[in-house]
């Protein structure tokens, strides 16, 4: 009896020892790990690239890795300044300040040239999700995309076209292409390239400062979107808008420090890969959902005139 007993208690001893050691072993093994994620634009949370960024891509990351649950993304997200300004993204990433960001390309036309292809192309499309899609089918043709991208410590991974197409914003009406000649008029980089032969002059600076740029005298007018107009106010200071009709361009990209993407595991990798493109595609429909609301927002700023569409140059007023 005694030693029957003691059978007993040494077995459920060892069933218990070994149920511990069982669990601990899966609890170290299937612990999910945490990654922590920067992500980095100079530009406002107002700005639709970045609205859409939280709306698109945080939660698509956040899906696919739910899916087995070995991974969890602790999001750090740094707009408006906090780390980098517009300007400062590029650099930025470059230099590790962020793990993956939204670089406005306009800004760097030197260091990645290629980038900057459908700014060389104007009164293509309106279409920005077409734009999106078809530059991303010659990034993966071309390897020369992405290897401009590589020399500065970035990896590629999409690109966005935010607006449906550029216009002119002025202080005082304009009607025709001779009313530039003599203008200062604010824009960002590659787009003051349109300027040429008009007589007017290009003053370059990005989007959040065009606002004080019009209001203090600065320049005439402005060369942005109806969306961009309404959002940032500039449609308080420059009330007649030019139909230009330049049409669209892909003005972003989205990119990931290298030495952040070695460190990530393959399914982390996927996962972000698999987000930009639901991000491009996502921010393509908002654009145009968007930018009809957005030409009678700004047609109803307390002005009576032409409903502002895309067409031939009119004037708001």
């Amino acid at each position: 009896m005694l030693a029957n007993k003691f059978s007993v208690g040494r077995t459920t001893g060892l069933a218990a020892a070994v149920a511990v050691a069982v669990t601990a072993f899966s609890g170290s093994a299937f612990a999910q790990k945490e990654i922590k994620l920067t992500a980095i634009d100079g530009y406002p949370a107002k700005a639709l690239w970045v609205k859409t960024f939280i709306k698109y891509f945080v939660p698509a990351v956040d899906k696919a890795l739910a899916k087995t649950g070995n991974y969890k993304i602790k999001w750090n997200l740094a707009w408006g300044g906090q780390i980098v300004k517009p300007k400062g993204v590029f650099k930025g990433l470059q230099k590790g300040l962020g793990d993956l960001g939204i670089v406005t390309t306009v800004f760097h036309a030197d260091k990645v040239p290629l980038h900057g292809l459908s700014f060389a192309t104007p009164f293509v499309t309106t279409d920005p999700g077409l734009l999106a899609r078809t530059f991303d089918d010659m990034v993966a043709t071309h390897p020369d995309f992405k290897k401009g991208w590589e020399k500065y410590n970035q990896v590629y991974l999409t690109n966005l076209a935010v607006l449906d197409s550029y216009n002119m914003f002025f202080k005082k009406p304009i009607t025709q292409l001779s009313g530039l000649k003599g203008k200062k008029i604010a824009a960002a980089g590659l787009n003051m390239r349109y300027l040429k032969n008009t007589g007017a002059k290009g003053v370059g600076g990005s989007l959040v400062g065009y606002y004080n740029k019009l209001k203090t005298g600065v320049v005439d007018g402005a060369m942005v979107w109806a969306e961009a107009a309404v959002i940032f106010k500039i449609v308080e200071v420059a009330p007649h808008m030019m139909c230009a009709s330049l049409d669209t361009v892909n003005s972003k990209a989205i990119t990931v420090n290298t030495k952040t993407w070695k460190k990530l595991p393959n399914e982390v990798k996927q996962a972000l890969q698999a987000a930009a493109i639901i991000y491009r595609d996502g921010t393509s429909k908002d654009v145009e959902a968007r930018s009809k609301v957005m030409y009678k927002k700004f047609a109803q700023k307390g002005r009576q005139g032409h409903t502002a569409e895309p067409g031939a140059a009119r004037s708001m007023g």
